[in-house]
Parts: structure tokens; sequence; C-alpha cells
């Protein structure tokens, strides 16, 4: 409780000190950021391809994590094709936002989700707390930058975590 509390207070903070209520586009950004959730929930493909701009930028959850347009299409057709045997979005929550200057202006739509996964395999399912922002230009999404705990997933699926093997040094001589 006392971290939701924190995350809060910061959450408050960053918005007080850097943004400002969305000028125009009431409820459009919104939209377009439910349309493509819905599209990615349905597979569809042809929806989700035109609300992504042409020159559209995907970033994470790992710092050098990029995707383009079309290696997201490929990605999520691939996913849903040959790994994912369902998907389910639960607890979804959009927040709309602008902000008037620096490197991050533009209007923004952050999208918290509860994802839980099951894989064709039989593996999962696999429950992780997903946020994705998306930058939106000219009704499309024009960024996003995605954060969920990896390391998560992988436990949930079995994997364990170890430290690298130290090999002792060899002998010179």
């Amino acid at each position: 409780m006392k971290n939701l509390i924190i995350l809060s207070v910061l959450l408050a903070a960053f918005c007080l000190s850097g943004c400002q209520a969305p000028t125009g586009s009431e409820g459009k950004n919104l939209a377009v950021v439910q349309a493509y959730v819905d599209a990615v929930k349905n597979e569809d493909f042809d929806k989700m391809q035109s609300l992504l701009a042409d020159d559209y930028l995907g970033l994470g959850p790992s710092l050098g994590d990029s995707i383009n347009k079309e290696g997201a299409l490929a990605s999520w057709k691939y996913n849903s094709e040959n790994l994912y045997e369902s998907m389910d979005f639960e607890l979804t929550q959009l927040l709309e936002t602008s902000v008037a200057e620096g490197p991050a202006q533009g209007d923004w739509v952050s999208n918290w989700s509860l994802v839980t996964i099951t894989y064709q395999d039989g593996r999962g399912p696999v429950s992780l707390w997903v946020n994705v922002v998306y930058k939106i230009e000219n009704g499309k999404i024009a960024r996003s930058r995605t954060f969920y705990n990896e390391a998560d997933v992988y436990e949930q699926l079995g994997y364990r975590i170890f430290p690298p093997l130290q090999l002792p040094e060899e002998e010179e001589g």
C-alpha cells in the first residue's frame, strides 16, 4: 500500500510539473489507443496497421529494444499464430495528457493492463502488469514505450536466473 501511495504521489507530481490537460483532442486519442488494444485482442492486423503511423517506432521493454511498424505487425502475427493460445487484458486503464514542451512534447495516452497469456505449448498462464505509453500524432500511434517485468514472466514459466559462472583463471607459465 505504501508503494502505491508513493507511486500515486510521483505520478501526480509529474503531471502537475510537466503536463497539461489535452487540448482539442479530448477523447479522440483515447479512442485511437482503445481501438488499437481491441485490435490486438481480436488479432485484427488490418486494423492495427491502420492505427500505426507509417514511421511508427516502438521502444521497450528492454533498454535496447526497438521496432518499426512492419516489425511490430510481423511480431504480433507470428506470436498469435505460433506462440500464444490466448491473451486476456483485464483492469485496463487509459490516461490521456499533453506535454507542452521539452523532448516529450505532444499528445500521449498511457495504458495500464493486467495481461494474462496462455501459450500454445501448454505453458502458463503467466500474468503481468503492462504499461504502454503511446504518442498520438494526426490520429495515429507514432511512438510507444512498453514497460513490463520480463524476469517475472520467465520465472512464472519456470526459468531460474543465476549469476554468471565464474571460471578459474588459467595459470600462465
